[in-house]
């Protein structure tokens, strides 16, 4: 994304030590034992309010209320606000602003909250050490759509300029993110966006979510970053910050070095799934019939 190597001259600590995305290399990532499973919390009780979906020349943005919130965090952090990184559509999908082992998503989803156990508000926050707290969904094209990020993505058409805004039917935002919550990378960093802040307690889950590749088409394509009326309006697309050093930071993981980083979903986390319950007695039966066992 052009501009980027001029931020830390307008924006001193865009050039700090401790910024955002990196490149998650799980050769080097630390397993630490104390990392819990996250739990949403208020994420389903969005109440009868609609929310705000807006084109704000960046990315798309969603407003949340405050008691929304994440269990298994230092502190207790409220919601924020929910956007988007994307590419443009062109060749390999890669507009995910965090990678693992160098490969990239075609998108990512950030959930921002602030510390509300130490800090008034974001304002006041934004600008503290451990003030924020990010949680990253890496997404991947699929062919189902998928229909919790179809809340979101069905309204870009009326919210193609920057500036404009709509109403959407409020909906369960824990939806958007991946089934398993238990296995993910954490790490302290930064804003991705100017004045880069570095503020941010980051987790990155492991499991990534599927959007179809027409949903993907739309972020992609659908938005401008000018307003109403432009004679030329430039598309929104690569609104992603390029990778940071990692420098002295250390990657923690809530999962064992043995755990494939690759196979996100363990058999406990798929049965946990009813449907993947019942597969999995039908299997047994079927198991115990072949070998002559069945009514022992």
């Amino acid at each position: 994304a052009a501009g980027q190597s001029e931020w830390p001259v307008l924006f001193p600590e865009c050039g700090g030590s401790s910024q955002s995305p990196i490149n998650v290399d799980t050769s080097k990532i630390q397993y630490d034992a104390s990392l819990p499973e996250l739990r949403p919390l208020g994420y389903e009780q969005y109440g009868h309010e609609p929310f705000t979906l807006s084109n704000n020349g960046h990315t798309v943005e969603i407003p949340l209320p405050s008691w929304m919130g994440v269990a298994g965090l230092p502190w207790h952090f409220s919601a924020v606000q929910l956007h988007l990184h994307w590419g443009n559509g062109v060749g390999v999908a890669t507009g995910s602003e965090h990678s693992i082992d160098d490969l990239r998503a075609s998108a990512e989803l950030h959930v921002v909250h602030y510390n509300s156990e130490l800090y008034s508000n974001i304002s006041e926050a934004k600008t503290q050490e451990n003030g924020l707290a990010v949680l990253a969904v890496l997404i991947e094209a699929g062919e189902e759509t998928n229909q919790a990020y179809a809340n979101i993505l069905n309204y870009l058409g009326r919210i193609r300029y920057a500036g404009q805004k709509v109403l959407i039917p409020a909906f369960d935002v824990g939806t958007l993110l991946p089934r398993d919550l238990s296995r993910y990378f954490r790490y302290s960093g930064s804003l991705t966006t100017p004045p880069c802040h570095q503020s941010v307690l980051w987790t990155i889950f492991i499991e990534k979510v599927k959007i179809s590749h027409s949903q993907l088409l739309k972020l992609e394509t659908m938005l401008y970053n000018s307003r109403p009326g432009s004679a030329n309006p430039k598309p929104l697309q690569d609104n992603y910050r390029s990778t940071q050093p990692l420098n002295n930071r250390t990657v923690l993981s809530s999962f064992t070095p043995g755990e494939s980083v690759k196979d996100s979903k363990s058999l406990g986390s798929l049965l946990v799934n009813p449907d993947n319950l019942r597969l999995a007695n039908v299997t047994v039966v079927l198991h115990l019939v072949i070998n002559g066992l069945h009514g022992i």
